[in-house]
């Protein structure tokens, strides 16, 4: 059973700055996408990001704005969502997930693994 581990959640002002990273414990991501979602309280779960293992990318529009990105190292198994200008109502959980397909899907039926998830509060 493959099991995600995100970390780097945390409590931040609006403008700054976060950094999820996410890995498999025990196993690899192999060529499989990886993509980021985040659910706020009250709210669906919505699609963030997702990087394929050749680096393609696929953004949530229109909320990331180029604000985010996301990027993997194969080498060291991680995926990483980096968070800039940080606003408010970008406060959720943010889970990573890895999908069935080597390329990233903003339909999260796609994805087969998840990751329990890593708290992101922004106050103003």
């Amino acid at each position: 059973q493959v099991q995600l581990v995100e970390s780097g959640g945390g409590l931040v002002q609006a403008g700054d700055s976060l950094r999820l990273s996410c890995a498999p414990s025990g196993s690899t991501f192999s060529k499989n996408a990886v993509g980021w979602f985040r659910q706020a309280p009250g709210k669906e779960r919505e699609f963030v990001a997702a990087i394929a293992w050749n680096g393609g990318t696929l953004y949530g529009l229109p909320f990331v704005e180029g604000r985010f990105t996301i990027s993997r190292d194969n080498a060291k198994n991680t995926v990483a969502l980096q968070m800039s200008s940080l606003r408010p109502e970008d406060t959720a959980v943010y889970f990573c997930a890895q999908s069935r397909w080597d390329y990233g899907t903003t339909d999260s039926s796609q994805y087969e693994h998840w990751g329990q998830g890593t708290q992101v509060t922004v106050s103003s």
